[in-house]
């Protein structure tokens, strides 16, 4: 491998990501930091960057691409969203620019779309893996996709050659989490139960009176004498097949078109089972190496005339 070219920094709301890349895209090294822009004050993340992220990784002289929630209010400065429908070389001629010592700084903007009520979604850093994810299989960037980002808001996104036409976020990871400590369903077991997991999907229905159908999860444990710990397996079995089974719908997508999954492979593999209940086809790429593919090849097609 040759010699370190690149910083390149998945930066999001509650952890920092980075790694040094050799002029072939290739990685050096990598650090996590627990520098989430929730966990900075105003103005901080530049002065942090500098004192702590670059030298760590011997990266002072390097140039640097930032993607994720440091492009937000609560980040570095405010990187403006890219538009839908938008390509990678939309993406990269919307960086913004920091200063952070002799060497160029850029930061990815995220993306918006009209959503499916007519009112804005938004994404930071969903929208590097997919190109990056598009960059490392070319052959995806042909014809239609529908991709799937599983997380604490996972996105739904529509490609169409190459270009995110449109995406929707759901809200089931935060859900998950405000539901398992702050309500009647709240528990600190483990969601391992795949009996328990496999009960939420049937529950779950079309996704439809979701309000409703998340009661079940009280009743089964004091109306049928289910063990409580199984709880918290139930309700991801349960946002996740409401999630699977409605969300597609929004984008036009009537159930049956394969779904790609990016991202963790363990959430994944949550999602990959509930859309198997469903006749879905899935496969899964990893999101880590799609968010280093898709940094270098912003930054590659940033540098170009």
């Amino acid at each position: 491998m040759g010699a370190a070219a690149l910083l390149a920094c998945d930066w999001g709301t509650t952890n920092l990501r980075a790694w040094t890349l050799d002029a072939n895209g290739r990685v050096l090294a990598d650090r996590d930091f627990e520098l989430g822009v929730s966990r900075l004050a105003p103005g901080e993340a530049a002065r942090r960057f500098t004192d702590e992220v670059q030298p760590a990784l011997d990266a002072e002289g390097l140039p640097a691409i930032l993607c994720g929630m440091v492009g937000s209010n609560l980040g570095w400065t405010v990187a403006p969203y890219a538009e839908c429908p938008g390509g990678l070389g939309d993406l990269a001629r919307a960086m913004t620019h920091v200063e952070a010592g002799a060497q160029p700084v850029h930061i990815v903007p995220g993306m918006r779309c009209e959503g499916f009520t007519g009112a804005t979604d938004v994404m930071r850093g969903e929208e590097t893996q997919l190109f990056g994810w598009l960059a490392q299989y070319p052959e995806r960037a042909r014809g239609r996709q529908l991709v799937c980002h599983p997380g604490t808001h996972p996105k739904w996104m529509l490609v169409e050659d190459g270009r995110l036409v449109r995406f929707v976020t759901a809200m089931s990871g935060e859900l998950f989490a405000v539901l398992g400590k702050h309500s009647v369903l709240k528990s600190d077991a483990a969601p391992d139960d795949a009996v328990a997991f496999d009960e939420g999907l049937a529950a779950a229905g079309e996704g439809d009176a979701l309000a409703a159908r998340l009661f079940t999860a009280r009743a089964r444990v004091v109306g049928q004498g289910r063990p409580a710990d199984s709880t918290p397996s139930y309700l991801s079995g349960l946002l996740i097949g409401a999630e699977v089974a409605a969300t597609p719908r929004l984008l036009g997508c009537q159930g049956a078109e394969p779904v790609a999954l990016l991202g963790d492979p363990r959430l994944c593999g949550l999602y990959a089972r509930a859309l198997a209940r469903r006749g879905v086809q899935t496969e899964t790429f990893d999101g880590e190496a799609a968010a280093v593919a898709g940094l270098f090849a912003l930054h590659r097609m940033g540098e170009a005339p």
